[in-house]
């Protein structure tokens, strides 16, 4: 097919209506993107109080979003990687994070981050892990079915995350349900909004949702200040301390900073774990077979089997770059200033690198998705803890209610950012 980066393939990715598509009618567009020539351009969308580009290019080739990944001084991480637009300063202070930084800053901080994620610390919560695995699925089992996203899936995670960071019990549901606001902008359930018309929300409704979003992080940070001065006086072995004791470059972390990275951990250590869960019971029910040949064997194919769900969930949609200066990749022009985006959904059903993209194939191998990021130095901190989360939780499920399977199709969140599943009924 020959086609210019103006030819979209009648496809608009900035259309918010897109992406209350079908999930089978967005592969189907994403898979004509990938036969363009050349990455498409999209205008991007105006929002009120928001400062808006011209546009940018969708990565939607395994090649590019591995080649930007490994290119982190052409393809910048900052002013923003999780927004198309530019965060507007006020946004930024609650939103803006590691993730947003290039190296060496970037690199400091990680190092900081990371000792919470070490092999060694990670053998040390298996303990843990499986402690928890095993009261959610009592409680399962205690209640019969349910559903699957609020009573298995969202629980492990949090219970992880929250314990790292030594979060008291009783605000423990105040911050999943502010993660859920956070990164449910467009999704009326999360931010209570309204203003939806019959092909999905409005502008003015992705307004409400950003206002929502930020009250959300507001109380997160709030969160975040009273454990680092509580930190500060009585420093543990949590990773609060460990950023509040930090030392990047001969400096401290500050309040706000402290607040940001606070706000990545709880979201990203709640949101995708839990997202590539409720994707992975639906496979597995959707795929008997597979279902079948995990069980066979499950310790020897359960790591490949959390790859190939990881692969196909991809809970994070996209990231976004921005070119520090002009630049040649697989024979397409970029300028200094352009921005791209990363469609990690896409490059992970390329027929290039994956043969027959769209099976789900617990046997696949080689497997070298990007669900946990592309190659480089914002490949995902938390990748480690979410394969054996995502292992632990499946092991307890299938040796102790062998029958649970997905019992009705899951009610998807809307957004062009996370790929996530509200709810799922589940059976067993």
């Amino acid at each position: 097919m020959t086609a210019t980066a103006r030819d979209t393939a009648g496809v608009n990715l900035s259309d918010l209506a897109f992406w209350s598509r079908p999930p089978e009618a967005r592969r189907e567009a994403f898979a004509r993107l990938r036969e363009l020539d050349e990455p498409a351009f999209f205008p991007e969308l105006k929002l009120p109080f928001i400062r808006s580009g011209p546009g940018y290019r969708a990565l939607v080739r395994h090649a590019d979003v591995v080649g930007a990944s490994r290119a982190p001084r052409v393809f910048s991480s900052e002013p923003c990687s999780n927004s198309v637009a530019d965060l507007p300063r006020y946004m930024a202070r609650y939103f803006g994070s590691m993730i947003n930084m290039d190296d060496p800053r970037h690199a400091g901080i990680r190092r900081i981050v990371s000792r919470a994620f070490t092999p060694r610390v990670l053998a040390k919560l298996e303990a843990d892990l499986q402690a928890t695995a095993t009261r959610i699925v009592d409680d399962l089992v205690r209640n019969g079915p349910g559903d699957f996203v609020t009573d298995v899936a969202a629980r492990l995670p949090l219970q992880v995350i929250c314990d790292m960071m030594d979060i008291p019990e009783r605000v423990r549901p105040m911050v999943y349900d502010r993660t859920n606001t956070i990164l449910g902008i467009g999704d009326p359930e999360y931010t209570g909004g309204r203003d939806f018309n019959r092909d999905g929300i409005t502008r003015r409704g992705v307004l409400y949702g950003l206002l929502k979003a930020m009250t959300a992080g507001y109380e997160l940070n709030h969160l975040a200040m009273k454990l680092a001065r509580r930190r500060r006086r009585e420093p543990g072995d949590d990773l609060v301390s460990a950023l509040v004791t930090a030392n990047v470059d001969g400096e401290s972390l500050t309040d706000q900073e402290i607040g940001s990275f606070f706000i990545l951990l709880v979201v990203a250590g709640n949101e995708t774990t839990r997202n590539a869960m409720s994707h992975g019971l639906k496979l597995l029910t959707d795929n008997p077979e597979q279902r079948a040949l995990l069980l066979e064997d499950f310790e020897g194919r359960a790591p490949g089997a959390v790859e190939e769900i990881v692969r196909l969930a991809t809970p994070v949609i996209q990231f976004r770059r921005t070119l520090t200066r002009d630049h040649v990749m697989n024979g397409t022009e970029y300028r200094a200033g352009e921005k791209v985006l990363l469609f990690y959904n896409s490059a992970n059903r390329d027929g290039t690198v994956f043969a027959d993209p769209d099976a789900f194939d617990i046997t696949r191998t080689p497997n070298p998705h990007v669900g946990f990021g592309g190659p480089g130095p914002h490949f995902c901190l938390g990748a480690n803890l979410a394969r054996r989360e995502i292992t632990v939780m499946f092991r307890e499920l299938f040796t102790r209610v062998p029958g649970i399977r997905a019992a009705g199709e899951p009610e998807m969140l809307y957004s062009n950012f996370i790929n996530g599943i509200k709810h799922l009924p589940c059976a067993l």
